[in-house]
Parts: structure tokens; C-alpha cells; sequence
């Protein structure tokens, strides 16, 4: 006989040896060396190929007893025999038997313990692959448990949630297709896993109004908030093309359902929930505990209005502004992040929210509210910060969608605030050209809008027609607000006659020409003055060194960009000379106005 053949035999003889001296023992005499003779013997069964005698073993009713003591300790040597062994070889099909019979016959409470501590445990590309194998008998234990089991199940989904959270979230449809690490089948598998519980929560609701036991309520709960933050609020969850079944969309599906069946949808929807969280007495954990909770809501709100799940459910009393309202919280959390997925969430539920607005009907008054003032402030980082290009143009088309659904005062409002907190030419010049189309408006109307004409006009025209440092003011890093203002008092001049004065802004004509354009004359050339030295250095510069390849380094913001030859730097310097032309002929072109519009107005006086 061959010596590893008699040494298995040895080892399957030696766990009947240990079985038959336990079955004449009563079970209070079982001792801790049986429970070690037994794993041994069991454990070397498994190793040297004899799981199907060791199911015989398991299976035996004499071994009942046994088995319901010790068996436990089988499930570590279990699961990675069951990964050693080929999907098609008959000693795994015997292994998964052996799982399936202990999750039947070992106590609750130590298998429990010890299904969790082989989860706890796994790492790496086996994460997902030993929660599935281990759900199912995880489960059959779980609904077996008498004392603690509210506890005992949200033990569970924590854990299992906190090994999947460190894995990538398949992002794109070739990674959601390839499901390199099993995650996208491990989000369906876990669900079904919470569905027994689900259903016994909605069993006790139903048989009484006053449901008190609500700790397995809790627990279902706070597993479908950390659904939300993790993997939802990461996942990719349009429709893709190909995909018959999104597995994350099915994943939000249900999440949103159970929620729905518990009865947490719509307060978790519409209202700031109480924290029910325990008391931490450090700070730091209470801070992480409110952004995860920010973070699931803002993923749930974003389900709800863009993606419409459980929109079935969703009461069509309330209004958009209320429906806006309570949704800027959620859009702020995600405006304010960087990552790809969840800034485009937000981009996404706040354009929802807007679209489903007329113009001109949010009222100034919800300006009082801090986030509405906020998220405006944090789409114009999106817009001036973002490095992904089509983000950045849609957050600009949204701030414009969220200006056109003010009234005329919110408007007034928002165009103030903007100019004082962007600190960015380009969105300065922007918002002038929104104050521009409203005095547009508020001219060629019927009705008046006392917002955009009269002293209120003139005190937005103070923000506006000025150089931040006078003449001291960075013309060509300002030249789109320059530009744009000086359009604005082209038309001012062009549309509203001094006799009409009906912008006022003819009445602050000397304080326009004091702040804004003397000091711009001034600054336009002291800048061509330098930006004309700095060119004849560089032409003189290029000729000693009988070379226009020299290079120069140029440093932003910390970091080296590309190296610059004497030629490109000569380009550079011509483009701000350009700039400045440009800015000097819409100058000249604007006084060349006012001077006309006077001299039409003393020569009709006189």
C-alpha cells in the first residue's frame, strides 16, 4: 500500500477513533482536548482528499451530538479546501455538502462565530468569493437564532459590508462585464441574504401599528445607508448599451425596496433624520458618522429624482421648489467632492431638480438658506477647478439654468453675491452678462423691474464698473471682466438716454469715470509700457545669443510647465499687447459715446 494512501486511511481511522470515544460521553463531558483531536483529525480528512468519508461521518445520526459541539471548528480547513478543489471535482461538490450539513447541525452561536471570523479574515481577490460561499449557511444560522439576533444580523452585514467597501468599483462596461473580483454578483447575493430579514420586519409592522422591536429595523437600516455610500454612490448608473441586466441598478433597486418596505424611504427622502447612532464620545468619529450619512443620503437623493427608482412610490403633492430645497444639502455634499462618479451625481440631481422648475418662479426669499447660496459658490469651483472638460461646461449651463429660475430679486441677489465670492474674471465677466440681459429685459419690458433699473441697478453698477486695485489691477489675468463690463456701459450709454435715465446710470457717470475708467486708462498704459520693455528685451536677448531656440522655464502654482523658447514667449507677450488694443478700442469706443450723448443733450438745452 502506498504510504501517503495509508497515512489518509490513518487519518480518516484516527477521526473514528476520536468520534466513537465522544458518542459514549454526555455532552457536558466533552473536553477542550476532544474539541482539538477532532479538528485535527477532521481537518487532515479534508486535506488528504477524504472529504466524502467525512461527510459519511457528519451525516451519521449517532453523531449528532457531535457534530453540534465541535463541527464548527471544521468551517477554517473547510473553505480552503473548497478553493484548493476545481469548480467540476466531485471532492468540492463533497466539501460544499459538509458546509450545507454543519450550517444545519452545529450550534448557532459557535458557527455564527466562526462563518464571521472566516469573513473577517479573507482579503484580496477572495473577498467576494468566500462571502458568497459563506452567505447562504450564514443565513440558515442566523434564522436559527433565538437571543440577539437584531444584533447578531447587523454584526453580519457590517462585516460583510467592511470587506467589500476597500474593493475598486467596476466603473466602466467592459469592467462591470468582466467582473474581475465577483463584486457586482456579491451586491446581489448579500441582498437576497437581507430579504429573510427584511420580510420579518415587514411581517411584525403589519401585525401591529406599534411595531417597538425596532433594533432589526435599525440594522436593516444602517445596512442600506452603507449600500448608498458604498458601492452606489462610486457606481456607474446609467443604462449601458449591451448590458441587459446593470447589476448595480439592480442593486439600487433593491436597496430603494427594502427602505420602501421598511418604511424609511420617505422620511430618509424628505427629512433630516434624527441620529440614532450611539453617543460618541470623541468628535472625530461623530464628524465621520454625519459625512457617511451626508453621503448616503446625497446617493439616494440622486436615485430618486435623476435615476427614478422608487419614484413609484413618491407623492406628487410637493413642490419643485420644496422638492429643491430639500435636495441643496444633498447636492452641496456632492459638488464639493472630486471624484468623477460622485461630482457628476451631483451635477446630475441638481439640473434635476432645476429642470423641473419654470423660470422666474424660485422666490429671492430661499436665498436666507445657507446652501443656496453655497452650491452656487461650489459649481463655480466645478467650473474654474475641475480638470474633466465636460464637467466643467456643465456645471457652467447649469449655473445658468439655476440663475434663470429666480425671480427678478433672487437674481438681484445671487448676481451680488457671485461678483463678491468668485474671485475669477471669467465667471465675473459671465455674471455681467447676465446683469446686461436683465437690464436688457427690464428695458424693453411693459412692466417695470425696479431690480435692474433706479439706486438698485446703480449699487449693483458699484460691483461691477470698478478695477479691484485701481489702476494697480492685473488687466490681462482680468481682461474677460474688463471686457465685459465695458460692454455693459456701452449699452448703458447706447440704450438709456440721459433725459430717460431710467438705469441711472447717468447720475453716477462721474463716479464710473473716478473708479473704473480713469483708472483703467492709467493701467492700460502702465501694462503696454511693460508688456513693450519686456518684448524689446527678449528680441535684444535672442540677437546676443544668435539663437531663438533658448529656452526658459516657467513655474504655476508649484509646478514647471513646459519649457518656453524665446519665440513662444514673444508670441505670449504679443497676445497680451493684443488684449490690451482690444480693451483700449472698447474704452475709446465708450467714451466716444458719452461724449456724443452729452453733447446731444447741451446742444438740445441750449
Amino acid at each position: 500500500m502506498p504510504e501517503e494512501q495509508s497515512q489518509a486511511i490513518m487519518a480518516v481511522d484516527e477521526l473514528q477513533a476520536i468520534i466513537q470515544r465522544c458518542q459514549i460521553l454526555e455532552e457536558a463531558d466533552f473536553k477542550g482536548e476532544d474539541f482539538n483531536l477532532f479538528q485535527v483529525a477532521g481537518q487532515k480528512c479534508l486535506e488528504d482528499g477524504y472529504a466524502a468519508q467525512l461527510l459519511e461521518v457528519i451525516q451519521n445520526e449517532k453523531n449528532k451530538v457531535i457534530i453540534k459541539n465541535m463541527g464548527w471548528n471544521l468551517i477554517s480547513p473547510l473553505v480552503r479546501c473548497i478553493f484548493m478543489y476545481k469548480q467540476e471535482d466531485d471532492k468540492r461538490e463533497h466539501c460544499l455538502k459538509i458546509l450545507d450539513q454543519l450550517a444545519q447541525l452545529c450550534n448557532p452561536k459557535e458557527l455564527f462565530l466562526g462563518l464571521l471570523e472566516q469573513i473577517e479574515q479573507t482579503s484580496g481577490e477572495q473577498v467576494c468569493q468566500t462571502v458568497m460561499l459563506l452567505l447562504q449557511p450564514l443565513q440558515t444560522v442566523l434564522l436559527k437564532l433565538q437571543n440577539k439576533k437584531a444584533y447578531s444580523v447587523g454584526l453580519s452585514l457590517a462585516m460583510i459590508m467592511n470587506q467589500l467597501t476597500p474593493l475598486p468599483v467596476p466603473y466602466t462596461k467592459q469592467q462591470i462585464q468582466e467582473d474581475k473580483l465577483g463584486l457586482c454578483q456579491c451586491c446581489k447575493a448579500v441582498v437576497d441574504f437581507a430579504k429573510p430579514f427584511v420580510n420579518e420586519v415587514v411581517k411584525n409592522m403589519e401585525k401591529s401599528s406599534e411595531y417597538n422591536d425596532m433594533e432589526l429595523k435599525e440594522e436593516l437600516l444602517k445596512f442600506c445607508m452603507r449600500s448608498l455610500k458604498y458601492p452606489l454612490l462610486t457606481a456607474q448608473l446609467e443604462q449601458l448599451e449591451g448590458i441587459e441586466e446593470h447589476p448595480f441598478r439592480h442593486f439600487a433597486t433593491e436597496i430603494i425596496d427594502i427602505l420602501w418596505d421598511i418604511r424609511e424611504l420617505m422620511p430618509l427622502v424628505f427629512l433630516h433624520r434624527k441620529d440614532k447612532s450611539p453617543h460618541w464620545e470623541k468628535e472625530e468619529f461623530a464628524d465621520i458618522e454625519r459625512k457617511n450619512s451626508a453621503d448616503s443620503l446625497a446617493c439616494l437623493s440622486y436615485l430618486m429624482f435623476v435615476q427614478h427608482f422608487g419614484i413609484d412610490c413618491f407623492p406628487m403633492v410637493f413642490s419643485p421648489s420644496y422638492i429643491l430645497q430639500c435636495n441643496m444639502t444633498r447636492i452641496e455634499v456632492l459638488l464639493k467632492r472630486t471624484e468623477e462618479s460622485m461630482l457628476s451625481k451631483g451635477l446630475d440631481l441638481f439640473e434635476s431638480c432645476l429642470l423641473r422648475m419654470e423660470d422666474n418662479s424660485l422666490l429671492h426669499q430661499y436665498l436666507e438658506f445657507r446652501d443656496f447660496i453655497n452650491v452656487p459658490q461650489d459649481l463655480v469651483k466645478v467650473m474654474t477647478l475641475c480638470p474633466i472638460e465636460h464637467l466643467r461646461k456643465k456645471s457652467l449651463n447649469i449655473l445658468q439654468l439655476f440663475i434663470d429660475k429666480f425671480d427678478a430679486e433672487g437674481k438681484y441677489t445671487l448676481f451680488r453675491c457671485l461678483l463678491k465670492t468668485s474671485n475669477h474674471a471669467g465667471v465675473e465677466g459671465y455674471i455681467i452678462k447676465n446683469i446686461k440681459d436683465q437690464i436688457h429685459l427690464s428695458l424693453t419690458k411693459a412692466c417695470d423691474n425696479i431690480w435692474f433699473t433706479g439706486h438698485h441697478l446703480i449699487s449693483l453698477l458699484d460691483l461691477v464698473l470698478l478695477l479691484p486695485e485701481g489702476a494697480e489691477t492685473d488687466l490681462l489675468q482680468n481682461s474677460d471682466r474688463i471686457m465685459a463690463s465695458l460692454n455693459l456701459l456701452r449699452y448703458l450709454v447706447i440704450k438709456d438716454c440721459e433725459s430717460d435715465n431710467q438705469t441711472g446710470v447717468w447720475t453716477t457717470l462721474a463716479k464710473i469715470e473716478q473708479n473704473f475708467l480713469k483708472p483703467l486708462h492709467v493701467g492700460l498704459n502702465m501694462s503696454k509700457a511693460h508688456y513693450e520693455a519686456e518684448i524689446k528685451n527678449k528680441k535684444e536677448n535672442r540677437r546676443e545669443a544668435h539663437s531663438s531656440n533658448t529656452v526658459c522655464s516657467v513655474t504655476v502654482s508649484g509646478e514647471k510647465m513646459p519649457a518656453m523658447t524665446t519665440e513662444m514667449q514673444l508670441q505670449v507677450l504679443h497676445s497680451a499687447l493684443f488684449t490690451f488694443d482690444l480693451i483700449e478700442s472698447v474704452l475709446a469706443r465708450v467714451e466716444e459715446l458719452i461724449e456724443v450723448k452729452i453733447k446731444a443733450v447741451m446742444d438740445g438745452s441750449s
